[in-house]
């Protein structure tokens, strides 16, 4: 049974459909690239699809599928990953750890 129609339908600029066809196509795109501007071109043809047919088709939960249609109807037209939260990798400032380096 599929869910209902989404009220969320993003427009596509033509370049980004474009970039999405030709990045299916490849054979060396990293695979959640591909499942994203599959997304985009599943939505393209079919703008009213509902969230968990359309997560079905490209590989992804409905959930995404809705986060990644409320980022491209906000107009952020990519398919990489945002910063996320959490404690970022910090490298200490040479020098700092004076004496442990003659183990090495």
């Amino acid at each position: 049974m599929a869910g209902p129609r989404s009220a969320v339908c993003p427009t596509f600029p033509e370049d980004f459909v474009g970039e999405a066809r030709a990045t299916v196509r490849r054979k060396t795109a990293p695979h959640r690239h591909v499942q994203r501007y599959g997304l985009v071109l599943v939505l393209h043809e079919d703008p009213h699809l509902g969230q968990d047919e359309a997560g079905r088709r490209v590989g992804l939960s409905g959930r995404q599928v809705l986060r990644w249609r409320q980022r491209w109807a906000a107009g952020d037209f990519s398919v990489t990953d945002t910063p996320g939260r959490g404690r970022k990798a910090a490298f200490s400032p040479p020098g700092s750890g004076a004496g442990q380096g003659h183990r090495l």
